[in-house]
Protein backbone atom coordinates (compact mmCIF):
# COMPACT_ATOMS: atom_id res chain seq x y z
CA UNK A 1 0.00 0.00 0.00
CA UNK A 2 3.17 2.37 0.63
CA UNK A 3 4.36 1.71 -3.02
CA UNK A 4 1.34 2.01 -4.58
CA UNK A 5 0.41 5.32 -2.41
CA UNK A 6 3.80 7.03 -3.35
CA UNK A 7 3.28 6.08 -7.05
CA UNK A 8 -0.40 7.68 -6.93
CA UNK A 9 1.97 10.89 -5.62
CA UNK A 10 4.81 11.12 -7.75
CA UNK A 11 3.01 11.01 -10.60
CA UNK A 12 0.81 13.68 -9.35
CA UNK A 13 3.35 15.81 -8.21
CA UNK A 14 5.41 15.31 -11.52
CA UNK A 15 2.02 16.01 -13.66
CA UNK A 16 1.29 19.39 -11.19
CA UNK A 17 5.02 20.59 -12.39
CA UNK A 18 4.95 19.49 -15.18
CA UNK A 19 1.85 22.00 -16.12
CA UNK A 20 3.21 24.36 -13.96
CA UNK A 21 6.64 24.18 -16.30
CA UNK A 22 4.51 24.84 -19.42
CA UNK A 23 1.73 27.37 -19.11
CA UNK A 24 4.08 29.92 -18.10
CA UNK A 25 5.97 29.34 -21.29
CA UNK A 26 3.39 30.01 -23.25
CA UNK A 27 2.16 32.95 -21.44
CA UNK A 28 6.01 34.59 -22.46
CA UNK A 29 5.39 33.98 -25.81
CA UNK A 30 2.25 35.86 -25.51
CA UNK A 31 3.27 39.19 -24.10
CA UNK A 32 5.88 38.98 -25.87
CA UNK A 33 4.43 39.05 -29.43
CA UNK A 34 2.12 41.49 -27.54
CA UNK A 35 4.91 43.66 -26.69
CA UNK A 36 6.34 43.29 -30.03
CA UNK A 37 3.25 44.10 -32.27
CA UNK A 38 2.27 47.05 -30.14
CA UNK A 39 5.54 48.77 -30.64
CA UNK A 40 5.59 48.00 -34.39
CA UNK A 41 1.96 49.23 -34.58
CA UNK A 42 3.19 52.52 -33.06
CA UNK A 43 5.62 53.16 -35.52
CA UNK A 44 3.18 52.04 -38.54
CA UNK A 45 0.66 54.69 -37.29
CA UNK A 46 3.76 57.63 -36.74
CA UNK A 47 4.74 57.13 -40.63
CA UNK A 48 1.06 56.84 -42.00
CA UNK A 49 -0.37 59.66 -40.27
CA UNK A 50 -1.07 62.92 -41.69
CA UNK A 51 1.38 66.14 -41.59
CA UNK A 52 1.05 68.00 -38.60
CA UNK A 53 -0.62 71.11 -39.45
CA UNK A 54 -1.58 74.02 -37.75
CA UNK A 55 -5.00 75.48 -36.61
CA UNK A 56 -6.19 77.71 -39.43
CA UNK A 57 -6.76 80.21 -36.62
CA UNK A 58 -2.89 80.95 -35.46
CA UNK A 59 -2.57 81.47 -39.31
CA UNK A 60 -1.36 85.30 -40.19
CA UNK A 61 -0.81 87.70 -42.75
CA UNK A 62 2.79 87.53 -42.68
CA UNK A 63 2.72 83.32 -42.92
CA UNK A 64 0.72 83.43 -46.59
CA UNK A 65 2.76 86.59 -47.70
CA UNK A 66 6.06 84.77 -46.78
CA UNK A 67 4.86 81.67 -47.86
CA UNK A 68 4.85 79.50 -44.62
CA UNK A 69 1.67 78.24 -45.19
CA UNK A 70 0.27 76.04 -41.75
CA UNK A 71 -1.97 74.45 -44.75
CA UNK A 72 -1.82 71.64 -46.69
CA UNK A 73 -1.38 72.72 -50.19
CA UNK A 74 -3.87 70.27 -51.00
CA UNK A 75 -6.58 70.88 -47.76
CA UNK A 76 -9.19 73.38 -49.07
CA UNK A 77 -9.05 77.06 -46.62
CA UNK A 78 -11.22 80.40 -46.73
CA UNK A 79 -8.28 82.55 -45.00
CA UNK A 80 -7.35 85.25 -46.90
CA UNK A 81 -5.50 88.22 -46.54
CA UNK A 82 -7.44 91.03 -44.62
CA UNK A 83 -7.59 93.78 -46.68
CA UNK A 84 -6.10 96.13 -44.88
CA UNK A 85 -2.57 94.44 -45.13
CA UNK A 86 0.27 96.37 -46.50
CA UNK A 87 3.05 95.11 -48.28
CA UNK A 88 5.79 96.80 -45.99
CA UNK A 89 8.63 95.06 -48.13
CA UNK A 90 7.31 97.02 -51.30
CA UNK A 91 9.23 99.99 -53.14
CA UNK A 92 5.50 101.00 -53.70
CA UNK A 93 4.15 101.82 -50.51
CA UNK A 94 6.30 104.71 -49.68
CA UNK A 95 6.36 107.90 -50.83
CA UNK A 96 9.23 110.11 -51.46
CA UNK A 97 9.53 114.39 -51.34
CA UNK A 98 11.76 117.18 -51.26
CA UNK A 99 10.80 119.67 -49.62
CA UNK A 100 11.83 123.11 -48.42
CA UNK A 101 12.01 124.23 -44.47
CA UNK A 102 10.05 124.92 -43.30
CA UNK A 103 7.87 122.58 -44.34
CA UNK A 104 4.38 122.78 -42.95
CA UNK A 105 3.87 119.57 -42.02
CA UNK A 106 2.68 118.69 -38.38
CA UNK A 107 4.23 115.58 -37.02
CA UNK A 108 2.88 113.11 -33.99
CA UNK A 109 4.37 110.42 -32.01
CA UNK A 110 2.98 107.63 -32.60
CA UNK A 111 1.74 105.53 -29.28
CA UNK A 112 4.66 103.93 -27.43
CA UNK A 113 4.40 100.38 -28.57
CA UNK A 114 5.52 101.15 -31.68
CA UNK A 115 7.12 104.52 -31.51
CA UNK A 116 8.13 106.60 -34.73
CA UNK A 117 6.26 109.76 -35.98
CA UNK A 118 3.74 110.23 -38.66
CA UNK A 119 1.86 113.12 -40.28
CA UNK A 120 -1.16 114.52 -38.52
CA UNK A 121 -1.81 117.09 -40.86
CA UNK A 122 -0.23 119.17 -43.63
CA UNK A 123 -1.10 122.72 -42.92
CA UNK A 124 -3.16 124.67 -45.49
CA UNK A 125 -1.16 126.72 -48.52
CA UNK A 126 2.39 125.28 -46.84
CA UNK A 127 4.87 123.31 -48.98
CA UNK A 128 3.96 119.92 -47.88
CA UNK A 129 0.22 120.92 -48.82
CA UNK A 130 1.37 122.55 -52.02
CA UNK A 131 3.12 119.49 -52.84
CA UNK A 132 0.37 117.33 -52.70
CA UNK A 133 2.04 113.68 -52.28
CA UNK A 134 1.85 113.48 -48.70
CA UNK A 135 -1.00 112.07 -46.18
CA UNK A 136 -1.93 112.44 -42.60
CA UNK A 137 -1.53 108.87 -41.45
CA UNK A 138 1.79 108.77 -44.00
CA UNK A 139 4.86 107.43 -41.41
CA UNK A 140 7.98 109.12 -41.82
CA UNK A 141 10.75 106.37 -42.31
CA UNK A 142 14.06 108.36 -43.76
CA UNK A 143 15.62 111.63 -43.46
CA UNK A 144 18.06 111.94 -46.78
CA UNK A 145 19.54 108.48 -45.93
CA UNK A 146 19.22 108.39 -41.92
CA UNK A 147 16.90 105.75 -40.71
CA UNK A 148 14.77 107.66 -38.23
CA UNK A 149 12.01 104.82 -37.87
CA UNK A 150 11.10 103.99 -34.07
CA UNK A 151 12.67 107.39 -33.20
CA UNK A 152 10.75 109.22 -30.31
CA UNK A 153 9.61 112.69 -31.50
CA UNK A 154 12.27 115.01 -30.61
CA UNK A 155 15.16 112.72 -32.41
CA UNK A 156 12.87 111.86 -35.61
CA UNK A 157 11.91 115.64 -36.04
CA UNK A 158 15.69 117.15 -34.85
CA UNK A 159 16.82 114.76 -38.01
CA UNK A 160 14.53 116.97 -40.40
CA UNK A 161 16.08 120.31 -38.66
CA UNK A 162 19.40 119.21 -38.64
CA UNK A 163 19.68 118.48 -42.25
CA UNK A 164 21.70 120.72 -44.60
CA UNK A 165 20.70 122.30 -48.12
CA UNK A 166 17.86 124.11 -49.39
CA UNK A 167 15.82 121.19 -49.60
CA UNK A 168 15.45 117.79 -47.40
CA UNK A 169 14.52 114.65 -48.64
CA UNK A 170 12.21 112.67 -46.83
CA UNK A 171 10.34 108.92 -47.34
CA UNK A 172 7.50 107.96 -45.79
CA UNK A 173 5.23 104.75 -45.40
CA UNK A 174 1.81 104.73 -46.48
CA UNK A 175 -0.14 102.86 -44.31
CA UNK A 176 -0.35 102.62 -40.30
CA UNK A 177 1.83 102.24 -37.46
CA UNK A 178 0.69 98.34 -37.32
CA UNK A 179 1.45 98.03 -40.29
CA UNK A 180 4.79 99.20 -40.41
CA UNK A 181 5.98 98.59 -36.70
CA UNK A 182 3.72 95.11 -36.40
CA UNK A 183 4.50 91.63 -37.40
CA UNK A 184 4.04 92.51 -41.15
CA UNK A 185 6.80 94.85 -40.96
CA UNK A 186 9.76 95.15 -42.93
CA UNK A 187 13.01 93.55 -42.21
CA UNK A 188 15.69 95.30 -40.69
CA UNK A 189 17.80 94.39 -43.22
CA UNK A 190 15.33 95.29 -46.18
CA UNK A 191 15.19 98.68 -44.52
CA UNK A 192 18.46 99.28 -43.54
CA UNK A 193 19.15 98.84 -47.32
CA UNK A 194 16.54 101.13 -48.59
CA UNK A 195 17.11 103.50 -46.39
CA UNK A 196 21.36 103.67 -47.10
CA UNK A 197 19.90 104.21 -50.92
CA UNK A 198 17.87 107.13 -50.24
CA UNK A 199 14.71 105.48 -49.46
CA UNK A 200 12.01 106.11 -52.06
CA UNK A 201 12.49 108.36 -55.19
CA UNK A 202 10.93 111.96 -55.27
CA UNK A 203 8.51 111.28 -58.05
Amino acid sequence: MKATTTAILLTSTTTAVSGFAFLPQNNNQVRSTTKLNGLFDGVKEAFSAPPSQLDSERETPIDRWMGWSVVSENAPTDSAVPSDFVDSMDEKNYVGVELTKPMGIVFEENDSEYGGIFVQSLKEGGVAAENGKLQPGDQLVAVGTKNVSGMDFDDALGAIIESEGDSTKLTLFRGTAKQFYGPTGPSKEWLSAFCEKGGASPQ
